[in-house]
């Protein structure tokens, strides 16, 4: 595969950084993940050739930070043999079926199935005590109308909270909470910054995977997870429906960039901006962000010419077998796309290729 299959962007400091020269993955404090459902399987061969080089985290534990799927694979970062955890979601996420008879609550109980093959229990207290990566899982806690599990009053909050996004991005808040779970000495620099709206709370053995589980539990489609121990009690949902993409300032106090695999060039803040083509996440959070994302060619390349969503659950609701086939084909093409990364850092022409976000 040549080097077109993936785009590098950066903010402003990032950016000037790289065409300096001073580059290099010793400088990545924070690796964000996004939610977007089964998109996240484009970034499987990304993660796993990190994973496996041990390309993070030499000189400074990195914060892996993310909502929803972004989640779900760094929860895999942490085990004991990362890379097995990893293909054990992968394997979980992509057999997994859902019919017409399922309701929110039965997929609720198949999302902790999965979670399940991939984080043994017994492994929790050594994902607590990994020295070279530190977790934040990103959820919501529902508020109102929002937090009720009657599909028609839910919907009815989230038409509210529609509408009042519309207005202003912080309206939201009066819908949902945002609140972030970690793992670390305290809590990321994020949390502690002046402007950070939420709350955050320790992860351990006990939240771990309901924590997990919760991150990825989409509005309507998805039962909530309820009282979350040592957090407030409530419904927790899916951290997308705040951070659907990069919708804060994750510079760390030690001047570190935040690495940032995505599926799209567009950065979309919140779950409820998607159809705002306007919105978008403000320069001061993207300053030191390095985004590295899938070509035109790359994503032409893959089953149907497009990155799995999950749509796919709906259109091969009766033909799984081609839905499961699909991503499949869609992970085995994404596996040489971190080892593009690395080779760009390697040959030093990341500085020639690297775009302006």
């Amino acid at each position: 595969m040549s080097r077109e299959n993936i785009r590098v962007r950066a903010g402003k400091r990032a950016y000037d950084l790289i065409r300096a020269g001073g580059f290099s993955l010793d400088r990545i404090a924070t690796y964000f993940g996004p939610a977007g459902g089964p998109r996240w399987l484009v970034a499987s061969g990304f993660d796993l050739t990190l994973i496996r080089e041990g390309a993070l985290g030499k000189r400074q534990p990195v914060w892996l930070v993310g909502a929803s799927a972004g989640a779900w694979r760094f929860a895999a970062w942490l085990q004991p043999e990362a890379e097995k955890s990893y293909r054990a979601l992968m394997e979980a996420y992509i057999v997994a079926t859902y019919g017409r008879k399922d309701t929110p609550a039965t997929i609720l109980q198949s999302l902790r199935a999965i979670v399940n093959r991939y984080i043994d229990d017994d492994a929790l207290s050594f994902a607590l005590a990994c020295k070279t990566y530190r977790l934040a899982i990103l959820t919501c806690r529902a508020k109102h109308l929002t937090a009720s599990e009657g599909p028609w009053v839910q919907k009815t909050g989230f038409f509210f909270g529609l509408l009042a996004n519309l207005f202003h991005p912080a309206l939201i808040y009066r819908f949902a909470e945002r609140i972030v779970f970690y793992y670390g000495a305290q809590p990321p620099d994020f949390c502690l910054r002046k402007g950070f709206r939420g709350r955050f709370f320790p992860l351990s053995e006990v939240n771990f995977k309901a924590a997990v589980v919760a991150s990825g539990a989409i509005p309507l489609a998805v039962a909530g997870v309820r009282d979350i121990f040592d957090a407030p009690d409530g419904v927790y949902r899916d951290g997308g429906l705040i951070d659907y993409h990069i919708n804060q300032d994750y510079r760390t106090k030690s001047g570190g960039l935040t690495l940032f695999f995505h599926h799209q060039e567009r950065i979309i803040p919140g779950w409820m901006d998607k159809r705002l083509k306007r919105r978008r996440p403000p320069d001061a959070f993207l300053d030191s962000v390095v985004m590295v994302y899938p070509s035109e060619g790359f994503v032409e390349s893959l089953p149907d010419g497009r990155i799995p969503d999950r749509g796919d659950f709906e259109t091969f609701i009766d033909d799984p077998a081609t839905r499961i086939a699909n991503w499949r084909r869609t992970v085995e093409l994404s596996v040489p796309l971190g080892e593009e990364f690395l080779e760009l850092i390697a040959s030093g022409r990341l500085q020639d290729v690297v775009e302006r976000l």
